[in-house]
């Protein structure tokens, strides 16, 4: 038996599962069932599987393939190096709310986490800008 009709049965597996909890969940009248906390429980333990999955055939792929992997350790070091600019460009200066103050090290991280999403932003529409521009060109 190959991998692919494996999945296709543990799919209809889930699949069949799936419809007899939301057939409970329709059926029951109260609002709190008690096929919710199982239904929850069902979708963690797909969502982990699903992920799991997703990593070993992604680790599998990259580690057959060398110009592959090369070209993604390339693309997370850049990624890591624009974490890192955004890291020491964040502000570490505590924050009044409503309800306390911000520690130094939350708020370094916050600014850290806009100031990648800023320069990642800025990177996206920069290249977008050049190969439109090099179509026209062209």
């Amino acid at each position: 038996m190959n991998l692919h009709k494996i999945v296709k049965i543990i799919v209809a597996v889930i699949s069949v599962l799936s419809v007899v909890f939301l057939g409970g969940i329709l059926a029951s009248e109260d609002k709190d069932s008690s096929w919710i906390s199982p239904l929850i429980s069902v979708s963690y333990v797909v969502l982990v599987a699903c992920i799991a999955i997703v990593i070993l055939f992604v680790l599998k792929n990259l580690f057959t393939h060398k110009d592959t992997l090369k070209k993604t350790l390339i693309s997370v070091g850049l990624f890591l190096a624009v974490v890192v600019v955004s890291f020491i460009l964040a502000d570490s200066s505590e924050v009044k709310t409503n309800g306390g103050i911000v520690s130094g090290s939350t708020s370094k991280l916050v600014s850290t986490g806009l100031n990648t999403f800023y320069f990642l932003a800025v990177i996206a529409i920069g290249t977008m800008l050049w190969t439109g521009f090099n179509k026209i060109k062209k």
